[in-house]
């Protein structure tokens, strides 16, 4: 492919083009300040490629999400969330040697220390979940010696995955006024989880498979998404040579945000909106119509698919097996099964292919769980946290990578005389 020309005040520059291997485009525009004095403007990074990457291909248009080269479809239906954990951070399946040590692994480092613990109980009760979560992670830093050397990349790795559905569990469970229980092996990462949730010390918490199988697929559908707002933000603090704990911190404080991962929680306050307004859901429809309504039904559409959330045609499965096995009798689900056959079946959705997306299926799930909706984004971390150590290791491992430093356009004042109080 020849390479792309610029034109600017008369003078004709070129810049390489780059293609990948599922045939996505890209202009090198590394060397454009340096031979034009220019910068690309790109605000919000819509058009700009930060990196290079093998972890995540997305195409929006066709519904296509890949981990790997494995298409989600296949991962969630076939595979541990320990495994396609495994595969993103490390490139490959594991071989079941590989899996049976890396288990042994997680369940080694499972717990927490006593001083994480300590500063989660710090927190008021009514405290939001991903601040202890942030500060929780962070903490795990001074500690971070016991577990290996500095340089040992990988066995970090491997004690934070073990260590955050601990932590995700504690902070649950201190907003409900009850201590932490242990991590116990031969479970399931989606098992122990759950046992870790609303388990007893001294054991005897029956898990029930199809809502095992539910949070394992909800953990793999979660686990990458390319280079998203806190993926990106991992990568801006792991490129100044920061920690794998203060770089997953920093992810955790990107994802907090209603635009990001606090989705699923938006869905939930909006079904809570119209049950309080009388559960005229038939009305909220109408609105999201109307364009003068300023209404926005949450969990429909999604900003990169363009055709279908892949992740939420797996995901509904998982919800019907969910609810059928719960029998819940909810208000919110009630409304939220009624919208759901609006957006199937009403054609102003289907020709704008505004579909549930997986905020709108999470939510319904952990909702059915007993999940408090503070509680969504922590457990939206906990399924991305692969990907987010993927993307700080890839990072880490290039050689020519270098500290993020976006440019800007300066509109402020030219330069002027400093006055004295006197003088103005």
């Amino acid at each position: 492919m020849s390479n792309a020309k610029l034109e600017l005040n008369g003078q004709t520059y070129e810049f390489p083009v780059v293609v990948g291997t599922e045939g996505e485009v890209g202009i090198d525009v590394a060397k454009l300040r340096v031979s034009s004095k220019a910068i690309a403007l790109d605000p919000g990074y819509g058009n700009t490629g930060s990196c290079k990457s093998a972890i995540t291909f997305i195409n929006g248009e066709e519904g296509v999400l890949h981990y790997r080269g494995y298409p989600i479809g296949q991962l969630a239906e076939k595979l541990s969330f320990e495994e396609v954990a495994y595969m993103l951070v490390w490139g490959e399946l594991p071989s079941q040697s590989e899996l049976d040590d890396f288990k042994a692994k997680l369940d080694e480092h499972a717990a927490l220390p006593a001083s994480v613990l300590a500063l989660i109980k710090t927190f008021p009760e009514q405290a939001h979940p991903m601040a202890m979560a942030q500060a929780a992670v962070a903490a795990l830093e001074p500690a971070s010696h016991h577990v290996a050397p500095a340089d040992d990349a990988d066995a970090h790795i491997i004690s934070i995955i073990a260590k955050f559905k601990s932590l995700a569990a504690a902070i649950y469970r201190h907003q409900k006024n009850e201590p932490a229980v242990a991590s116990e092996t031969d479970l399931s990462y989606a098992g122990d989880f759950l046992q870790l949730m609303y388990g007893r010390d001294g054991g005897n918490y029956e898990i029930d498979e199809a809502i095992e199988e539910a949070i394992n697929a909800l953990l793999i559908l979660h686990a990458d998404h390319e280079q998203n707002c806190s993926a990106s933000t991992v990568r801006m603090v792991g490129s100044s040579q920061a920690s794998i704990y203060a770089s997953i911190s920093a992810g955790i404080g990107a994802l907090w945000g209603p635009l990001h991962g606090g989705a699923n929680q938006r869905v939930l306050e909006m079904l809570q909106a119209i049950h309080e307004d009388g559960a005229d859901y038939q009305k909220y429809v109408d609105m999201s119509k109307d364009k003068e309504s300023g209404f926005r039904l949450m969990g429909f559409g999604h900003r990169v698919y363009k055709n279908h959330d892949p992740r939420a045609t797996i995901l509904k499965k998982s919800t019907d097996r969910v609810l059928a096995k719960l029998d819940k009798k909810d208000p919110l689900l009630d409304i939220a099964k009624k919208l759901e056959q609006v957006a199937l079946s009403d054609d102003f959705f289907i020709k704008r292919k505004l579909f549930p997306n997986v905020d709108f299926y999470s939510g319904i799930i952990y909702r059915a769980l007993g999940i408090p909706t503070n509680m969504f984004t922590v457990m939206f971390a906990l399924g991305r946290l692969p990907g987010w150590i993927a993307q700080w290791k890839e990072l880490r491992d290039d050689p020519k990578a270098r500290i993020y430093r976006p440019r800007q356009i300066y509109t402020g004042e030219t330069k002027r005389d400093v006055t004295t109080i006197a003088e103005r």
